[in-house]
């Protein structure tokens, strides 16, 4: 499971806005009057976070005040996926086109409606703890680390903050409600990174309510 850019990085919303296009193609797409569908997709996680849409605008700004090119950030900007500029324009320009939008959203703060979201990469953004939970304690390696569901579960929970459980709630219970179908339900439980199966004769729908209602009791306790 490829892990987030951390918080520690100087532009760890960039490196994030800029894995949105890599699920896109790679290749910057907007014009100065609509966001294409990667910076589309990103402005959808990120309208119910204000905050991180401003560290993006804030890093943007360093980013191009630093140069691209400067020595003094080569280590980070290597980390960034290689992002193709549209045609005439230069990967700055990119840049600040995807700057004046972000800009427009926060200035209009109003949250878009919450889609069903559209890849993989928006849905490990909307379900961050699920991601964890799902990629971290049941990949292809689950029947090599655990003997059981519950092992795995308990590991999980030996370890988690009220914060993360309150989150792996709130994510199972809004994945439940958007997937009104299974299909779409096993898909976005693979690409959070879930490569096993549920328990026999359980299917995953059941399964996640399970863990919810297990993960209720490890708060009540």
């Amino acid at each position: 499971m490829a892990s987030p850019p951390s918080p520690g990085f100087r532009f760890h919303e960039v490196q994030a806005l800029l894995e949105a296009y890599a699920a896109h193609d790679y290749t910057f797409t907007d014009t100065p009057e609509s966001p294409g569908s990667a910076l589309s997709a990103y402005l959808r996680i990120a309208s119910t976070d204000p905050q991180r849409v401003a560290a993006a605008v804030q890093q943007l700004d360093d980013l191009l005040r630093t140069g691209l090119f400067s020595p003094e950030i080569a280590d980070e900007v290597a980390l960034f996926p290689e992002v193709k500029p549209s045609s005439g324009r230069s990967v700055e320009d990119c840049l600040r086109i995807i700057r004046e939008h972000l800009v427009r959203q926060l200035q209009n703060s109003t949250p878009k409606s919450q889609t069903l979201p559209h890849n993989a990469w928006e849905r490990r953004e909307r379900f961050p703890e699920l991601n964890q939970f799902l990629g971290a304690y049941f990949h292809q390696d689950f029947s090599d680390e655990y003997a059981s569901y519950k092992e795995a579960i308990d590991d999980y929970l030996s370890g988690a903050s009220e914060h993360d459980l309150d989150r792996l709630l709130r994510d199972i219970t809004e994945l439940l409600t958007m997937a009104t179908t299974d299909r779409y339900l096993k898909q976005t439980a693979s690409d959070l990174g879930m490569d096993v199966s549920p328990p026999p004769g359980v299917g995953l729908r059941q399964w996640l309510n399970d863990v919810a209602e297990i993960v209720t009791r490890q708060q009540q306790k």
